[in-house]
C-alpha cells in the first residue's frame, strides 16, 4: 500500500515538485517494510520467481546484500506469479529459497507487479517513471531520496558491472 503521499513541496520561484512516496510491502514472514524506513539508503528492488529460468540469480542478489549491506543497501525481493513461475505460497517460495539459495534477503509475500492489481510501488514505477516488469528478475535501484537510479531488466546480472556501478554511486 501507498506510504503517506506528502503534497507538493514549495521549490524556489514558486516551482514545484512531487514527493516521493513511502510504500509497505507484506513481509514473507509476516511483518511489513516500508520504504520511508530506508530513507537515506538505497535499495534494490527485485521481482523474483522461484522457478524462473534466472533463479540461479538468487544467488547473487544474495551476494550483493553480503557486499553492499554493510555500507548501507538494502535489498527485497517481491515474489510474484505474474509470469506463471512463482510456487503455490509463500511458504513454499520461502522453502524452496532457504533449501537452494541460503537466502537471508528481505523478502515479500507473492505480489502482482504488473496490471491493474499491481503493488503500490510497481504502479507508481509506471505511471511515473514508464518502468514495467516485462519479466522475473527485473531491478529497480531506488537512491536514499526513494527516487530510481536505474532499472535492469531479467538478463542483467545483479553483479554486473552495471548494477554494481549504480550501487556504489548511490551509496557515495
Amino acid at each position: 500500500m501507498v506510504g503517506s503521499m506528502a503534497a507538493l513541496l514549495a521549490g524556489t520561484g514558486g516551482a514545484r515538485a512531487a514527493a516521493v512516496p513511502s510504500f509497505t510491502f507484506a513481509g514473507i514472514d509476516g511483518g511489513r517494510y516500508d520504504t520511508a524506513d530506508w530513507r537515506g539508503k538505497p535499495v534494490l528492488i527485485v521481482n523474483t520467481a522461484s522457478l524462473c529460468g534466472f533463479a540461479a540469480q538468487f544467488d547473487d542478489l544474495q551476494a550483493v546484500q553480503d557486499r553492499y549491506a554493510p555500507r548501507g543497501l538494502i535489498v527485497l525481493a517481491v515474489p510474484s506469479d505474474d509470469f506463471a513461475q512463482e510456487l503455490a505460497d509463500a511458504a513454499a517460495v520461502k522453502e524452496y529459497c532457504a533449501i537452494n539459495f541460503d537466502l537471508t534477503l528481505r523478502m515479500t509475500e507473492i505480489s502482482h507487479v504488473k496490471g491493474a492489481k499491481a503493488h503500490p510501488f510497481y504502479r507508481w514505477m509506471a505511471e511515473a517513471h514508464g518502468f514495467r516488469p516485462g519479466w522475473n528478475f527485473n531491478k529497480v535501484l531506488l537512491g536514499g531520496d526513494g527516487q530510481p537510479r536505474g532499472t535492469w531488466g531479467a538478463p542483467v546480472n545483479p553483479l554486473s558491472d552495471r548494477i554494481t556501478g549504480a550501487i556504489d554511486a548511490a551509496l557515495g
